[in-house]
Order: structure tokens, then sequence, then C-alpha cells
């Protein structure tokens, strides 16, 4: 097949739905699908064409960035000149799926949107402008879809925009045979000087509002000998390295930035327990808490809708309070006092991702949705 994967923002642009697209795209085109990302040029910096992993890589030079969202019409004019049997778009943020709906819908070619999670903008405008686009353009997109995906049945169940559109559950991937059990961690802890006997925290995601990174920052005033690790970027970076002083945890806190594609799965072999302590619905799966599954390490996740439902509380890690510091690092310390249960626990992890969330099950589910897609086109019409 010829497929076009359509995403606001791709690989350098680091984030769960860039890392999805970029695992799912690698694997069709080593399957022999003629994969092409279509995606905005946001880094004027970045090539407008280049091939990666298999598959080519197409920038479009978005006329003005609004709320993290790419404005990229010329994004249209692409997808025409695509020779392409399939076109699966990715949202939000918005706008460039709408733009891969409607020139699929011009040349009568299914199209498939995997609905990652709702848009939500923090501020009373904000409430009303996604109310606005949910009623306009974001309704467009979905009702003209032959297929929605979402990552989750909690989410797709509890989502205004998608619940009338009876959507499939396709789960995020994750590439374990990158994120292994035996992969080691021991230079990351030397190179950041953590003692072998210490025991480890780590988040890994972008350093922004929805993330919950000061939950995490606080916690660690309540687990004193514990090292806390921060992987990422993002607005406010700068800002969480200040709260972490002024909880007086700076000394424990290691802000580590962006880490190389290389070192990622060291830094969370690294680790003795996982934690996601997001707080809104834009987190709506968590791609990093596969990861560290896939390295068999105990999870600690916010009990929110979508996250909730990649482990079992209990089973393969646990459920913490959304936005409470202290049940967070309750959570942390008894994972981290109970060594057979994080054994336990990371074993069973592992399992899970391989029956659920390795990348061939998932490609596999995807290709179906192409080819149910592509049959609805093309089965002869019954005459009575």
């Amino acid at each position: 097949m010829k497929i076009a994967q359509v995403s606001p923002w791709f690989f350098p642009h680091l984030g769960g739905v860039e890392s999805h697209v970029r695992s799912v795209s690698r694997e069709l085109a080593a399957r022999g699908h003629q994969v092409t990302v279509v995606t905005s040029r946001h880094d004027p910096s970045l090539p407008s064409e280049e091939n990666l992993d298999g598959f080519r890589v197409v920038r479009v030079k978005p006329r003005l960035v609004v709320m993290r969202t790419p404005i990229t019409p010329k994004m249209r004019a692409n997808l025409r000149s695509l020779p392409v049997d399939v076109v699966h778009a990715h949202s939000p943020p918005p706008l460039a799926s709408y733009y891969a709906g409607a020139v699929a819908g011009e040349r009568g070619t299914p199209y498939i949107v995997t609905y990652h999670c709702d848009v939500e903008l923090p501020s009373a405008l904000g409430t009303l402008a996604e109310s606005i686009y949910r009623r306009s353009l974001g309704e467009s997109t979905l009702r003209n879809a032959a297929q929605v995906i979402v990552t989750t049945r909690t989410y797709g169940a509890t989502s205004r925009a998608v619940w009338r559109y009876n959507p499939v559950v396709v789960p995020n991937a994750v590439d374990h045979r990158r994120f292994r059990p035996d992969v080691d961690g021991s230079a990351i802890r030397e190179r950041l000087n953590i003692p072998r006997e210490a025991p480890v925290a780590l988040l890994v995601g972008r350093i922004v509002p929805h993330k919950g990174v000061e939950h995490f920052i606080e916690a660690a005033r309540f687990v004193p000998d514990a090292r806390f690790l921060v992987v990422g970027e993002g607005s406010l970076l700068e800002a969480m390295k200040r709260f972490a002083g002024t909880m007086g945890v700076a000394d424990r806190v290691r802000f580590l930035g962006r880490v190389s594609d290389e070192n990622l799965p060291k830094v969370y072999a690294a680790c003795d327990v996982f934690v996601l302590p997001s707080v809104s619905r834009l987190e709506a799966f968590g791609i990093v808490a596969l990861e560290a599954m896939a390295t068999a390490k105990p999870v600690i996740v916010a009990d929110i809708p979508g996250v909730r439902e990649v482990i079992q509380d209990g089973r393969e890690g646990l459920h913490a309070d959304p936005m409470n510091a202290r049940d967070l690092a309750e959570k942390i310390r008894r994972l981290l006092g109970d060594p057979e249960a994080r054994r336990v626990m990371g074993e069973r992890g592992r399992e899970k991702v391989l029956a659920s969330f390795g990348i061939e099950r998932v490609t596999d589910q995807i290709e179906s949705v192409y080819r149910t897609a592509l049959g609805r086109r093309t089965a002869p019409t019954l005459r009575p």
C-alpha cells in the first residue's frame, strides 16, 4: 500500500504522537509499504524532504504557529500531489487532520484519523475556542473519516468529541526491541554520580503544564532517600528547576534535558520506578509508560482516563491520585521499599507490552483498519 501519515509535529520534535507515528511508519515500511509522513517544517533548518528509517518525510512550512498548532495550508497541495491508497491523520493539534480529510474526500481516498486526545486550552477563552472548534472543523474532521481510532477504551468513552463516531481501539505502540530488560543503565548512574544502592524515580516527558512535573518534584520532599530524574525539555523547564529549589530538593532532583535516542533506553534501565503524574486530558495514553514497562520497570501513573487503562493497579504498577504529591510519594515509597514487588510488576509489565503493545501487534491492527477501509471503497454496490 501507499500510505500517507499526516502529523502536525514530527521528529526531531519530541512527543508521544511523534514517537508513535515514527515507530508505526518504520514498521509499515519494513513490511514493504510505501510510507510518506507529511508534517510541518517547524524548524527552518530542517530539510523539506528526507528519507528516515525507510520512509519518506515531507515537511511543509507553516504560515504561523498558534497555541502550539501549526497552520500549514500548503499541506493540502502536498497531499494532492502524493499517489496514495490511504491517508492516516493524527489529531490533535487540529488543522493538519482537517487538511488531510478534505484532500482525501476530494480524491475519494480512504481517510483514517487517530484521535490521540482532546483539545484543551487552559483558560476561559480557550474553553470557548475548544468548544467552537469541536463543533465545526473538529466535527468535520471526524465525521468524514472512514474510521476513527482511539488509543484506549476509557478515553474514547469519555471524550465528547469522538463517542458518536464508533471509534475502534488501537493502542499506541512501543518498540520492545529497543526498550528491553537487558539494557545496562550502570553507565548513566556513574555519569550522574548516583551510588548503586541509591533508589531512583524517573519521569520522561515534555516539561509543560499538563505533565504534572511539579507534583513529581514535590513528591521528592517526602522520599528523602531517593534520587529523582527528569528527562525532557519544554516551556516550564526553568520554572521547574526553580521550583525544585523552593521545595528544598534541588540536590536530589536532576534535570537531564533532552536525551539521545541511544541513551534513552539506558536511562530507563537506570531507574527503579517510573512515574507519569499527568494532570489533564491532554495525556490520553502515555507512551513513556510503555517504554518503562518494556524495560521491565514498575510504573506509577495518574488515575485519569486513558492513562490508567495502560496498567492494572497493583499488577504492573500503581495508580496515584492526580495532583496529589503526598499520595504520589506514598506510592513511590511503597515500591522502593519492596524490591520483590518491583521485580514482579516489572516482569508483568514487559509481558503486557509483548502481548498488547508491541510494534508488530499494533501495526497488524492498523493494517487491518486500512484493509477494511479499502474494502469498503472497492466493494461492489448490490442492486435489488
